[in-house]
């Protein structure tokens, strides 16, 4: 893997024992600057609608992550042979007010692409994003699924813990198309 990649946050925050996680020939690291050519995109589009996102959008977005969202951490798994994302998850800091200052961390937009989906690469990345809370500090981590991927991530060690609700805005209705 080069090492002249501009990634999203410090890839030191991945440890050698998550790496350790992945077999060989794949490697997880942090989202890089140049990662729109790795099918960052297509690899998404297995989890929901993207929109048609340029190259100048990703790049302004990436900057937005890299210089301003810290506590924002994008992961993706790499084919080492083929330079491509076949998986991409992140996780969210929340600085709390309650529970002595507490920190969680958010799941977010996990995917394997559907030609590695069933190799437990999804798993691995759940795990990834876990241990990257434990590091920065979270004293737990919360998601989102829908009711088809409860086991799944019970497997992952998730308990179902509430309901999850969303408000719509229709203003921008034009923007948003739900996948």
């Amino acid at each position: 893997m080069a090492t002249s990649l501009d990634f999203v946050f410090d890839p030191a925050v991945i440890t050698p024992e998550i790496k350790s996680l992945y077999p060989a020939g794949y490697t997880i690291r942090p989202l890089a600057r140049d990662d729109y050519h790795r099918g960052f995109f297509q690899c998404l589009q297995d989890l929901t609608a993207t929109g048609d996102i340029t190259e100048a959008q990703y790049l302004d977005r990436f900057d937005w992550h890299k210089n301003h969202g810290r506590g924002w951490y994008y992961c993706v798994v790499i084919v080492d042979a083929t330079d491509r994302i076949v998986g991409t998850g992140a996780m969210v800091v929340e600085k709390k007010f309650i529970h002595n200052l507490g920190i969680i961390g958010h799941i977010e937009d996990i995917t394997i692409a559907k030609d590695h989906q069933g190799k437990h690469f999804g798993q691995k990345l759940i795990n990834t994003l876990d241990g990257i809370a434990v590091n920065v500090g979270c004293y737990k981590t919360i998601l989102d699924c829908a009711a088809r991927n409860e086991g799944f991530y019970a497997k992952c060690g998730y308990e179902k813990a509430g309901t999850e609700m969303s408000h719509y805005y229709e203003e921008f209705k034009s923007d948003y198309e739900r996948g």
